[in-house]
């Protein structure tokens, strides 16, 4: 299939297709869901702009197209055949996290969001993360997904996590501390 124009005009009522056809509003929470996940991978795609780390950026890229299957997930309702996110995708996430993990020194206390491009970047997108998993854990209490499309969300923003804290170890600049002590009284 090509895509060969952007619009379709379809939209314009405040409505718009599911896989399989059947139409909803815009401001259902399936369409929230998959919209918060494709924000996601937009944040990431801007990860990707600054990592200049290929070990990385190569686990990115694939995250990415697993997004696109999660996207596509939510986007069908369970009757409707389409890619699904498996229990094989959460092991791969599981994987590189711990190897990555490997090469970092354990936490004994909280850091802050930040460090280099790459680093403050990633930590963004695992707060993008943690909001698409909100989004899909409250669409699961209404509507029948896919369970897996939880658990991977879940286990994403861990290993971005684990990845901000590398992509600043790599490039040697230190985690930030939090210091609560600077609180204003």
């Amino acid at each position: 299939m090509r895509i060969t124009k952007v619009y379709t005009k379809t939209g314009d009522t405040g409505q718009t297709s599911l896989v399989g056809g059947a139409r909803v509003s815009k401001a259902n929470l399936r369409v929230d869901a998959y919209g918060d996940v494709d924000e996601l991978n937009s944040v990431i795609g801007l990860v990707r702009v600054h990592v200049g780390d290929a070990e990385i950026d190569d686990v990115l890229g694939v995250i990415q197209n697993d997004l696109f299957t999660l996207g596509a997930d939510l986007a069908s309702p369970s009757e409707i055949e389409v890619p699904r996110i498996r229990e094989s995708f959460i092991t791969g996430l599981e994987e590189l996290a711990d190897r990555f993990l490997a090469e970092l020194e354990p936490l004994k206390e909280f850091i802050l969001p930040g460090g280099t491009g790459a680093g403050a970047t990633l930590h963004f997108a695992r707060t993008v993360a943690r909001r698409a998993e909100r989004r899909v854990v409250e669409l699961s209490e209404n509507e029948e997904i896919n369970s897996q499309t939880i658990v991977y969300l879940n286990r994403l923003s861990d290993l971005l996590f684990v990845l901000a804290r590398v992509a600043n170890h790599r490039a040697r600049v230190p985690e930030t501390m939090t210091d609560f002590s600077k609180r204003s009284k």
